[in-house]
């Protein structure tokens, strides 16, 4: 029965409740992807240009819906991991999220271009379901344990532990100083 209670408590530290917020930003960030892709679809900016198609509606969308679901993640879902480097966080940031419009964008081609499904509701399921669904998946993984993993050198989390073994250097003894740099340690390479 311990073993079972340490194995939830596992899995809820290290991916559960990293998912749940995940879900919750991802959730806002869905909602403004499909707007603003609805209603470019529907020529909110006028007719007859490249972000009125599916591909230059989902490409802006996506980038609008990016910048928000940064700052959603940065400052709520792993704010315990964000790093020091904001330029180089939200870089990576974007890399991954490049990654999960290819895959929405690769959905939608496939859907519109070469099955022939060229319908606004066959364009929305085909990026909107099927290329969230497999592009969330993509993210999560990759933000999780790539941009916001605990290996991560100057992330708060482990300069934390660096300054809490530092602290007690000073103040305790030499053993509890080295337990707290084993444990900043642990953090930044786990």
């Amino acid at each position: 029965m311990a073993r079972l209670v340490q194995l939830i408590r596992f899995l809820w530290d290290r991916l559960v409740r990293y998912a749940l917020k995940f879900g919750v930003v991802g959730l806002a960030g869905y909602f403004i992807d499909v707007g603003i892709f609805n209603a470019l679809r529907l020529g909110a900016l006028g007719g007859g240009h490249f972000f009125q198609g599916p591909l230059g509606a989902k490409i802006v969308s996506v980038t609008i819906a990016t910048l928000a679901t940064w700052f959603g993640n940065r400052y709520w879902t792993f704010r315990e991991h964000r790093r020091k480097n904001f330029v180089l966080e939200l870089f990576e940031f974007g890399v991954v999220s490049l990654g999960g419009l290819g895959i929405g964008l690769l959905c939608l081609w496939v859907s519109h271009y070469l099955l022939g499904f060229d319908s606004l509701l066959a364009d929305n399921i085909s990026t909107n379901v099927i290329g969230l669904f497999l592009g969330t998946a993509f993210r999560f993984l990759l933000y999780r344990f790539w941009v916001y993993g605990h290996h991560r050198k100057d992330g708060l989390t482990a300069l934390d532990h660096k300054a809490e073994a530092a602290a007690l250097s000073l103040f305790e003894d030499e053993k509890a100083a080295t337990e707290a740099a084993d444990r900043g340690s642990g953090a930044a390479a786990s």
